[in-house]
């Protein structure tokens, strides 16, 4: 079902959706943006570019609480999932294919109680992209410049309206309970046509082949010398995986008081860019080179999740390309495989 939103009615929309819901949207960070708490209408900026950390935060935060735990007479453990009713505005179509790959990792064979509870009660509201992020983005190259699946409901920017796609029931629930669309008419759905059609030349293919070919060009790369010189220019600073809507791993430590007789268990994002990510017990290490963790990074997203979940790793959102201080781009390791396997491009 299409509904079409006037934008002068978008701020009453909001100010309803902040007294019953906690809302997440893009907002302004200095020159950049960020997903944060939206209080005011002012504040949310559909217009914005990329965002320096994906939404996977919001689902997956930074550093959560687990459980509480007493160990004085009998022991007890207590769950704790910190989560409450949350709309996620503004979520664009590249972050919408990572969320869903998300939702993969943290359902299958061991489900995450944590994250799929806060996954239950967030409704996503996602963004159509119509211009390219800037010159590191390459989200058509990995096709996630599509509407993806997860959303709830999907904006599409018309100028003085966004046409509304309705996803599910508790997207169709919001919408009539808290915005004043209607049913989109048949020049609002020509308009729409219009403006998808349009968007497609504003975007380019930066990878010179077919990404479905990458988990073949990965697996038959184990070797290359790509590995040793991005190695040699690494910092192993693990911002690539921070930025990365698809990085999931995490760390588990406990904090116990004093006594030693209660403490809390947490968890907070790990990455495997950093030294101690495969050291074990005995102080050994198995990626301690730092060729070996930047191979690890490539598998991952061209082969490694695609052979466990049936879809790449890599969104094409360009984060860790604009927050690397070495200056490794994703887009030139897989060209540069691609080159020496004997592409000829497309």
């Amino acid at each position: 079902m299409r509904q079409v939103l006037d934008k002068t009615s978008l701020d009453g929309c909001l100010e309803r959706l902040v007294a019953d819901y906690q809302v997440i949207g893009p907002k302004a960070k200095g020159p950049k943006f960020a997903f944060g708490p939206i209080t005011d209408p002012a504040q949310l900026r559909l217009d914005y570019d990329t965002t320096i950390l994906p939404p996977k935060k919001v689902l997956q935060p930074p550093q959560e609480r687990l459980a509480t735990f007493t160990l004085g007479g009998e022991p007890r453990v207590e769950p704790v999932i910190e989560a409450g009713p949350t709309v996620l505005l503004g979520v664009h179509t590249c972050d919408l294919h990572a969320i869903g790959l998300l939702d993969r990792a943290f359902s299958q064979e061991y489900p995450d109680a944590h994250y799929l509870e806060r996954r239950r009660q967030t409704i996503i509201v996602s963004l159509e992209c119509l211009e390219p992020c800037d010159e590191h983005s390459f989200c058509k190259s990995m096709g996630t410049l599509t509407i993806g699946e997860r959303y709830d409901l999907h904006l599409t920017d018309l100028g003085s309206a966004y046409a509304v796609d309705v996803a599910t029931e508790a997207g169709a629930a919001l919408l009539e309970k808290y915005a004043q669309a209607r049913l989109a008419t048949d020049a609002d759905v020509r308009c729409l046509n219009e403006v998808l059609g349009a968007k497609w030349p504003r975007f380019t293919y930066r990878l010179d082949f077919d990404a479905a070919e990458l988990p073949a060009l990965l697996g038959a790369a184990y070797d290359h010398p790509l590995w040793e010189e991005l190695g040699e220019r690494c910092l192993s600073c693990g911002s690539c995986t921070n930025v990365c809507p698809t990085c999931y791993c995490f760390n588990v430590f406990d904090e116990v008081n004093m006594a030693l007789t209660e403490g809390e268990r947490h968890r907070r994002w790990d990455s495997c860019q950093l030294d101690e990510f495969a050291r074990v017990a005995g102080g050994e290490n198995f990626r301690q080179a730092r060729s070996a963790r930047q191979r690890h990074r490539f598998m991952r997203k061209g082969k490694y999740i695609y052979e466990k979940f049936g879809e790449l790793g890599c969104v094409g959102c360009g984060r860790c390309i604009r927050t690397c201080v070495a200056n490794i781009s994703i887009v030139e390791g897989f060209n540069a495989i691609y080159e020496t396997a004997g592409g000829n491009g497309r």
